[in-house]
Formats: C-alpha cells, sequence, structure tokens
C-alpha cells in the first residue's frame, strides 16, 4: 500500500462537500483553485465527482438531515480516500455546538483524518494541510 501512496501524493484529486456551511469555508476553497494560489501545479484537483476523488473536503456542521447524506457520499468514494474538515465548524460546532439538530460528534458520521482551523481558514492554511497530507503519504 505504501507505493501507492507514494503516488497519491504527487497528484490529489479533491471532491468537495458542504455540511450546512455559512459558505465563508466554500469561498475560500473557491479562491484556493483561482490561478493566484494555482494549486494545480502541485497535483491538486477539484473533480466533480466523489468516484474521481482521492481526498474528500468538507465543511460546515453535520446536522442531523445532512449527516446521512455525507455518509452516503463517504461510502461511495474509492478506498482510501483521506477526509480533511476544513473550518472551525467540522472541528468543533463553534456557535452551533449545543443546537438541537447538530451532531456531537463528526468521527461517528465519516472518520476525519486531518483538521484545518479557522473561520474561515485562510488559502495558505489549507496549502499547509493539504502538503502535509503530502508529505504523511509519502512517508
Amino acid at each position: 500500500m505504501g507505493w501507492y501512496n507514494k503516488r497519491l501524493a504527487k497528484s490529489l484529486w479533491v471532491f468537495h462537500i458542504s455540511g450546512s456551511p455559512c459558505n465563508n469555508c466554500d469561498i475560500e476553497i473557491l479562491d484556493l483553485i483561482t490561478p493566484k494560489y494555482d494549486v494545480e501545479r502541485l497535483g491538486i484537483k477539484l473533480v466533480g465527482s466523489i468516484r474521481h476523488a482521492d481526498v474528500l473536503l468538507v465543511t460546515g456542521v453535520f446536522n442531523e438531515k445532512v449527516a446521512p447524506k455525507i455518509k452516503k457520499i463517504y461510502e461511495q468514494a474509492p478506498k482510501p480516500i483521506f477526509v480533511v474538515a476544513i473550518g472551525s465548524c467540522p472541528s468543533s460546532g463553534t456557535v452551533f455546538k449545543n443546537s438541537y439538530n447538530i451532531v456531537e460528534n463528526r468521527e461517528s458520521v465519516i472518520p476525519i483524518d486531518m483538521y484545518i482551523p479557522g473561520c474561515p481558514p485562510k488559502p495558505e492554511a489549507m496549502i499547509e494541510g493539504v502538503a502535509k497530507l503530502m508529505e504523511k503519504l509519502n512517508g
């Protein structure tokens, strides 16, 4: 499996899913793929289907309505898939933490490999997080 990870680290295809976000993280992710940051030179490409993805980016809080849909999308992904939680909402729940319909334990829905904190995190922080993921894959 190590040889697969080393090849994967050279070109990560990313699928983005929003789970009840405020859209600030989504805007920063879209900013990340513009020519200003040019992440395609690093081999990072946003894809339109989970079936082609190596990395799943998740933004927003997981509520009771969205959690089963996120789990279903995760199950459709080819394995191994790495899940990266973008922003403070998936990592802590922020202001929605004690809400009646929020899933408190996001790890019970899908396993999350990496958290990138911030509200919203800047594109530079996301690039650093993905670079650390690539280092981890290179072993």
